[in-house]
């Protein structure tokens, strides 16, 4: 598992150059403490006050892509479970502080994420 990346995956990678050629500024992989819950997200613009995760398949359990485990389900199975409750309370979290939050799939078309990110800013 240390070979799997929290941060600088390829679609993030993508998305964040396709977003700065466009002239858009943010944050990195900025830590947002909120008061009972600490965010990461993968993109933050703070003055617009949106946090965009983009999200693994695998990891956080796509409805389209993901997938149950076959091998040591009884580790995966929970670990998949926990970072799905990690998602909703991070979003109720951000949203209940006022931020927007938009989750963007890894298998999504650059150009629909980049959409998306430009229909949640003011």
């Amino acid at each position: 598992m240390q070979a799997n990346r929290r941060a600088d995956t390829k679609p993030e990678v993508a998305l964040r150059s396709a977003l700065h050629r466009l002239g858009y500024r943010y944050r990195k992989d900025l830590l947002i403490r909120l008061t009972d819950v600490r965010v990461r997200p993968d993109i933050v613009f703070t003055a617009r006050k949106v946090a965009v995760f983009v999200d693994g398949c695998f990891w956080h359990v796509c409805p389209q892509h993901g997938r149950q485990p076959t091998t040591n389900e009884w580790y995966w199975a929970p670990k998949l479970r926990r970072n799905m409750e990690r998602d909703r309370l991070a979003n109720a979290a951000l949203t209940a502080a006022g931020w927007q939050v938009v989750r963007i799939w890894e298998h999504e078309p650059l150009e629909v994420a980049l959409t998306r990110v430009k229909n949640a800013l003011p």
